[in-house]
C-alpha cells in the first residue's frame, strides 16, 4: 500500500486557552503534567491488554496513527 499523505494535516496544533479563560471564565482542571500522565496509563494499559490477548491466540491489530 502506497503512504497516505493529506495535504490539509496540520503537523503542530497550537492552542491558547486565554480567549476561554477571559470569555467564559473557564478553568482547566487539570495541568499537562497530571494530561501526559493520564495518557500513559491509558497507553500501557492498552499494550498490556493486547499482550494479554496475543498470549491467548487472539489477533491483535496494530493502530495507524
Amino acid at each position: 500500500m502506497p503512504p497516505c499523505f493529506r495535504p490539509t494535516e496540520v503537523e503542530t496544533l497550537l492552542g491558547n486557552p486565554s480567549k476561554a479563560r477571559t470569555r467564559l471564565g473557564w478553568q482547566a482542571s487539570f495541568g499537562f503534567p497530571q494530561l501526559v500522565s493520564g495518557m500513559m496509563r491509558e497507553d500501557l494499559g492498552q499494550t498490556q491488554r493486547d499482550g494479554m490477548l496475543r498470549a491467548e491466540g487472539f489477533e491483535v491489530r496494530e493502530p495507524h496513527e
